[in-house]
């Protein structure tokens, strides 16, 4: 008797971001997401889905926000308007997401209604 293998989960991905401009952060966040979420540049393919981890590091906070998240976006290489590769990920319905969405809004208030282009919409 021979037992069939249990599929293999991979394990999230593990990306690290940086924003250090209230204006770069305008332009990466979605807040147009259910939980927010936020877009990353890179070049690394991924699929809609695909569960990653990011380490957040929001303006001039020495503080690395941890938070889990899905790739819900993706903007290939070479997309319209010149926008920038990379791919939008939801953040997870759980206490770090609210916690990293409530402080990015925070940040943005006042400017999450502005009319300037962001990496997405």
């Amino acid at each position: 008797m021979s037992e069939t293998p249990l599929p293999r989960t991979a394990r999230p991905s593990v990306l690290s971001l940086h924003i250090n401009s209230k204006s770069a952060l305008y332009a990466a966040y979605m807040p147009f997401l259910g939980n927010g979420g936020i877009f990353l540049p890179t070049a690394k393919r991924y699929e809609l889905g695909d569960e990653v981890f990011l380490m957040m590091q929001l303006l001039d906070d020495p503080a690395k926000h941890p938070v889990a998240g899905t790739v819900v976006w993706i903007t290939p290489a070479g997309a319209q308007r010149s926008k920038a590769q990379g791919v939008g990920v939801q953040f997870a319905a759980d206490e770090t997401g609210r916690l990293v969405r409530s402080r990015i809004e925070q940040i943005l208030a006042g400017h999450l209604n502005s009319g300037r282009p962001t990496h997405t919409l």
